[in-house]
């Protein structure tokens, strides 16, 4: 029976055959990578250099960036190269590569996401006691928490996949390496190491969930009880940005991973995992940037 160790290539889905509509997939690429790389890239440096940016906000979006630049580097490259050389092959350490960083830089986002409600809860809840609840080394702690996580729940995916006997062939229906396609190549149907995994994972990514969406409800409460019009706009405009972001990250994501089998296609799977790996990482420097004047200033002045 064959294994992981003795595939000596995966072949990854190809966006098309025809080499125009290939070089015309690399160059769309390339642009979404550049912008992705260049919004986070600006706002790190922004938030580096400008003192009146080292607030607990500002720190949460940096490691958000950080995560962003990541995330969309370890997938998007790999596919402008294939397309741009018309091959497929990508290696079994790239791959498992692949499914590490992937696993590892979206669920530390999902956790980070989850971190920054909590600095907008205490924020807007109970602002007399945001310095001394979200105080400096507190973020970094949590912040810390996050890559953490995201880092050992990738490390026991990754492992647990690649461990598994591979005998169904070695092409995957999906544009970079992700552990449900690596499954469908597994010799055995049900792997109950996997099935456990996935039960702590959903767990934990639920219970985040929830927090997110009870600490959203206690916000939406305390601003509305706000006397003022333009202190209910203030904290609405410091919130809204993440919300958007959450929004646009799980959105994606749980359309690509809980879609129903009947709706499901290559062609329409292959768009969704687009939106999901590509998106989130060039659009969330917009979001925030696009309502933030501190932010805009900042900018700004680090451009003048």
């Amino acid at each position: 029976m064959s294994n992981s160790s003795s595939i000596t290539q995966f072949l990854l889905l190809a966006f098309t055959d025809t080499r125009e509509l290939q070089l015309l997939h690399f160059w769309l690429f390339l642009g979404i990578y550049l912008a992705a790389l260049l919004g986070n890239g600006l706002i790190i440096t922004t938030i580096a250099c400008d003192q009146h940016l080292h607030t607990p906000m500002y720190f949460f979006l940096c490691n958000l960036s950080l995560l962003d630049l990541g995330s969309i580097s370890i997938t998007v490259p790999k596919s402008m190269a294939n397309s741009l050389w018309d091959t497929r092959v990508i290696s079994p350490a790239g791959c498992a590569a692949q499914v590490f960083f992937v696993c590892f830089l979206f669920g530390a986002e999902f956790y980070l996401l989850t971190v920054m409600s909590y600095d907008r809860y205490i924020a807007i809840c109970k602002p007399l006691h945001y310095g001394t609840l979200l105080g400096s080394r507190a973020c970094v702690h949590m912040a810390a928490a996050a890559w953490a996580t995201g880092f050992l729940n990738a490390l026991l995916h990754t492992a647990n996949t690649f461990s598994l006997p591979l005998c169904k062939g070695n092409a995957l229906d999906q544009f970079f390496c992700e552990i449900p396609q690596i499954l469908k190549l597994s010799c055995s149907g049900t792997n109950f190491r996997e099935a456990g995994l996935l039960v702590v994972s959903f767990c934990l990514g639920f219970g985040c969930f929830v927090f997110i969406v009870v600490s959203y409800v206690q916000i939406f409460r305390a601003v509305l009880r706000i006397p003022s019009e333009q202190g209910r706009h203030k904290a609405f405009a410091t919130c809204l940005p993440h919300l958007a972001v959450v929004s646009l990250f799980l959105s994606t994501a749980m359309f690509a991973y809980l879609k129903p089998p009947s709706i499901s296609s290559p062609s329409l799977d292959l768009v969704v995992s687009v939106l999901y790996a590509l998106v989130p990482p060039a659009v969330n420097p917009l979001i925030y940037s696009m309502r933030n004047q501190e932010l805009k200033d900042a900018l700004w002045k680090l451009m003048s």
